[in-house]
């Protein structure tokens, strides 16, 4: 079938794109209203956070799922319900007046968020022209890097001056555009439609073990890890699950995950470099306006704008990117992505806490620059090699892992940093004694202007607890740079050409 081409193509990336864009803004900007959310319906703030567990365990479970559904009602049929049902779910969302309709409607939400995200790069990929089908995958990228980016400032500011179901009510018009311009020009366009099998055993396993996972995941900080016995019976059930669902799906004559895209070269070393990579950057990206909520005082809406000038580059230089894809070796790209990473991380591993927002922006601007070089060529190396049928098979599980991977980078960072902070207050506090010459100096100087003696001890003691924060912050960017040039060395080992089947016979 023939690229679409001219004005239609350019509403089609649109529609598509701001489908996406809704999705993934979503996850972000709901985060930022947890708590205005709990008051509002009387939970407390832990509850509150099934608003985003519930949302994350049904879109874990139906990623994977993606190629089936696709092959079962096609692509663009697919797409189209689950952003038109993704558009009702928020408006219900935004009706719900109480937490366990609230998260009822998010299950739903999450269930069809799910297949959004690897449908709208498969259709993209599918119906650009072969010499076009970088800037697809640049296009894509953005979209997924910018969106986490904007939505807490976003959600802040929705939060702020109005009330929190606009967060949910912003998506109809969107929803609706989408839904509508893509139908238009896709809808003679359907993928080849078949009846695979349902493979029960393998649906019940992928579900058990990947809820399970993403749960404890999801409340292992606040259920104390593996001290709580919830955890511990979660852990249990999702390796169990996960292990017997690995051995069924490579064994069963119609799985409904196609694991045998591990077998290709350049899937399995861009899946990995793409899923390792995601968990360090997503794990920093939390940490950073983590840090300047707590230690900084800054709020929601100001950490949010201080750290979003990371989604600025990747907008200007991803459409040149995906220009230039066909004449360079990507490997030297994802590269340059990497030392951009890594050069940033160390930057801000040097940090105190006089640092101010300004410096921080101008990192956040130059980060920018690696992300696209990261994203856009390690998704055209995943993905190189595969036929338009193996397409959103191989988009949704390596979409599903890179998810995966960052909320194992977000429990991970967020203990470790807890962890760190605890070390490095011992630290600090041991070394501190009553005939400490600077103690004794601070406390006459404290109480020279009027404090207390016991407000004075208190100030310092404060002052440990947020010097002990920027150290730890300092050692998760520090080891984060070390994981980035690591993760380097591993795309050498994919090999070119980096090319979609397609694109192959095109060329040739």
């Amino acid at each position: 079938m023939a690229s679409v081409k001219g004005s239609q193509l350019v509403w089609l990336t649109i529609a598509v794109s701001l489908g996406i864009f809704m999705n993934i803004l979503d996850v972000s900007i709901a985060n930022v209203a947890i708590p205005t959310i709990a008051g509002n319906m009387g939970v407390s703030a832990d509850q509150g956070t099934w608003i985003i567990t519930s949302f994350s365990v049904s879109t874990a479970i139906v990623l994977p799922l993606t190629g089936w559904l696709a092959r079962r009602f096609g692509e663009v049929r697919l797409f189209v319900i689950s952003t038109a049902l993704f558009t009702v779910a928020s408006f219900m969302c935004g009706l719900s007046t109480n937490l366990p309709m609230l998260i009822f409607f998010r299950v739903l939400q999450g269930a069809v968020a799910g297949p959004m995200i690897p449908l709208s790069q498969s259709l993209l990929l599918a119906n650009y022209p072969p010499d076009k089908k970088g800037l697809a995958t640049a296009l894509w990228a953005t979209v997924a890097v910018a969106a986490p980016v904007l939505g807490p400032i976003l959600g802040g500011y929705i939060t702020d001056n109005y009330s929190w179901p606009w967060i949910f009510y912003i998506n109809i018009p969107v929803g609706i555009f989408s839904v509508y311009m893509t139908w238009s020009i896709l809808h003679n366009r359907e993928t080849e439609i078949g009846k695979p099998p349902i493979d029960f055993v393998g649906l019940l396993l992928l579900i058990v073990g990947v809820g399970s996972l993403q749960i404890l995941l999801d409340q292992g900080k606040d259920l104390d890890w593996f001290n709580s016995n919830v955890i511990i019976s979660l852990t249990t059930t999702s390796v169990i699950a996960l292990s017997f669902f690995i051995v069924w799906e490579l064994t069963e004559k119609n799985p409904i995950v196609d694991l045998t895209l591990f077998k290709l070269r350049n899937f399995a070393i861009g899946t990995t470099a793409i899923s390792f990579g995601y968990m360090i950057y997503f794990g920093s990206v939390v940490i950073l306006p983590l840090w300047l909520q707590t230690q900084m005082n800054y709020t929601p809406t100001w950490a949010g704008l201080v750290t979003a000038p990371l989604g600025i580059l990747p907008i200007i230089i991803a459409p040149s990117l995906g220009r230039i894809m066909n004449y360079v070796d990507l490997r030297i790209l994802v590269s340059i992505g990497f030392i951009v990473f890594a050069f940033c991380s160390f930057w801000l591993s040097g940090f105190s806490t006089d640092v101010g927002a300004g410096n921080i922006a101008w990192i956040r601007f130059i980060q920018g620059i690696g992300a696209p070089c990261f994203f856009v060529p390690t998704i055209t190396i995943l993905l190189s090699g595969l036929p338009d049928t193996r397409l959103a098979s191989a988009a949704g599980l390596s979409n599903f892992l890179r998810i995966l991977a960052g909320s194992f980078g977000t429990s991970i960072s967020v203990t470790l940093w807890a962890h760190r902070e605890a070390v490095h207050q011992s630290s600090l506090i041991e070394s501190v004694t009553p005939y400490h010459g600077a103690l004794q100096n601070t406390l006459t100087h404290l109480q020279g202007v009027g404090t207390t003696l016991q407000s004075s001890q208190a100030q310092i003691y404060a002052n440990a607890i947020n010097q002990s924060y920027m150290m730890a912050t300092n050692d998760i960017f520090w080891v984060s740079g070390y994981f980035f040039l690591a993760l380097m060395i591993l795309i050498w080992f994919a090999r070119p050409p980096f090319l979609t089947k397609k694109a192959a016979v095109a060329s040739d």
